[in-house]
């Protein structure tokens, strides 16, 4: 104790909030980037849920029974639809913001990486469990998603990351193949549908994610409001290809008969009329956003809705692995 003197506690202490000075609000910064981390953790924990237990779920009292491997192939394929957003949605939010007029030069660390790492997982497990492994039609269009993942990470690392979209396009077609097999009528009508569908939606739900995640680095108001401004208008178009497709695809799958029926008493109708719900919900928070854009002072007060309406559209790509992982209801 006779090494520690007074002098040397005061200026310790003295030091202490000089650097507290210096650095002011260091604490404050670091617990709410902690409490979101926590948030995005629990928000990803509760949504596995969704493809984990939904098959079960789906299929209680319809006679049917799910699949052994259903909940993980759920799982799987919303792994994917998610990194596919992230990849697409970073690409396409960095060209809306070099569009807006003396923009701030902030832009949010990328994430497309670590997007595609969990892509390739996703698609090259999916391969192996698809019957017959990587050796069937499924297992080769798995494996070429899992490479395409890897080449649009490799993009994504280099000075030129907007180049991700080439092989970020090819998951999008082997997807497209892989839910239409040949042995479906008109399955190049289907495949085609589904490019559409796929692409809109990864547009739609990445582009918001990012444009969010700009504006957390921008400072400024009104190139704030621009950039919202440009994903608004383009994201009114995707709605209408995404509704449009999805539509006519489910169409095509459900048999001949009564619609409400086919939608309640099958498992895949269930989980189908799950996320035309959903949807809805998300085109009201899309035009809550659009609404409080125009009116409020500051542009930047349509965050609220959309930080809302991006958990929702999380929870729609969650619905629609699992709507990938059930069987087609059987045509009479």
């Amino acid at each position: 104790m006779a090494l520690i003197r007074p002098t040397d506690t005061t200026s310790s202490g003295s030091d202490s909030r000089s650097g507290s000075a210096r650095r002011p609000g260091t604490r404050t910064r670091t617990r709410p980037g902690l409490g979101r981390a926590m948030a995005v953790f629990v928000l990803v924990g509760l949504g596995a849920l969704i493809p984990l237990l939904g098959p079960s779920v789906a299929a209680h009292g319809t006679g049917a029974s799910a699949t052994p491997d259903s909940a993980v192939v759920a799982l799987l394929r919303a792994a994917l639809f998610a990194a596919l957003c992230v990849q697409v949605g970073e690409v396409f939010a960095s060209g809306l913001a070099r569009r807006v007029p003396d923009a701030p030069a902030g832009r949010p660390g990328g994430w497309a990486p670590y997007a595609a790492v969990v892509g390739f997982a996703a698609a090259a497990t999916a391969g192996e469990l698809a019957p017959h492994g990587h050796g069937s039609r499924a297992g080769v269009l798995a494996l070429l998603e899992a490479i395409a993942f890897t080449v649009a990470g490799l993009c994504a690392l280099s000075r030129r990351p907007g180049r991700q979209v080439w092989p970020l396009a090819v998951v999008v077609l082997a997807e497209a193949l892989r839910a239409h097999p040949p042995t479906e009528p008109t399955p190049l009508i289907g495949s085609g549908l589904t490019v559409v569908h796929l692409t809109c939606s990864a547009l739609w739900a990445g582009g918001l994610l990012n444009v969010l995640r700009t504006l957390r680095r921008w400072d400024d108001a009104e190139a704030g409001g621009a950039l919202l401004g440009l994903y608004a208008r383009v994201a009114a178009v995707l709605f209408a290809a995404v509704t449009v497709t999805g539509l006519c695809s489910s169409l095509r799958r459900l048999p001949s008969g009564p619609v409400l029926e086919q939608l309640t008493a099958t498992a895949y109708g269930r989980v189908l009329l799950a996320k035309v719900l959903l949807v809805g919900a998300v085109a009201l928070l899309a035009l809550w956003a659009r609404t409080r854009l125009r009116r409020a002072p500051d542009p930047r007060a349509a965050c609220s809705p959309a930080r809302v309406e991006i958990v929702a559209l999380g929870v729609v790509i969650a619905v629609s692995g699992l709507l990938t992982a059930l069987p087609l209801p059987i045509k009479g």
